[in-house]
């Protein structure tokens, strides 16, 4: 059975700092693509970083840049999201994505999200 568990969400002043932890079981977390999305009330979900199978390779957003940092630890099948100058824009709830190929192609799997505000 694939899991994927978000935690670490919660209220946080502008300014402020969080770590967003997902913890995944039940598929084979080291061949996969690890991605975080936020989607925000009236908005469409978006893509904020992605990580390689092995972690050598991170992007991110525009829009966090510079803010947040993505990494993996394949031990423990883990995947965080380090979140520092905290926006008011930045609310919305998180999601942990894991993208592991296939023989022929691939398989998607989604958390079940951790909400982050920002709001003083």
């Amino acid at each position: 059975q694939v899991q994927l568990v978000e935690s670490g969400g919660g209220l946080v002043q502008p300014g402020g700092s969080l770590t967003l932890s997902c913890a995944a079981s039940g598929f084979t977390f080291s061949r996969s693509v690890m991605s975080w999305y936020r989607q925000a009330p009236g908005k469409e979900r978006e893509l904020v970083a992605t990580i390689t199978s092995a972690g050598a390779t991170t992007s991110y957003a525009d829009s966090v840049k510079g803010r947040f940092t993505i990494s993996r630890d394949n031990g423990k099948n883990t995947v965080a999201l380090q979140i520092n100058s905290l926006k008011p824009e930045d609310t919305a709830v998180y999601y942990c994505n894991a993208v592991q190929p296939t023989a022929w192609s691939s398989r998607a799997y989604w958390g079940q999200g951790t909400q982050v505000t920002v709001s003083s």
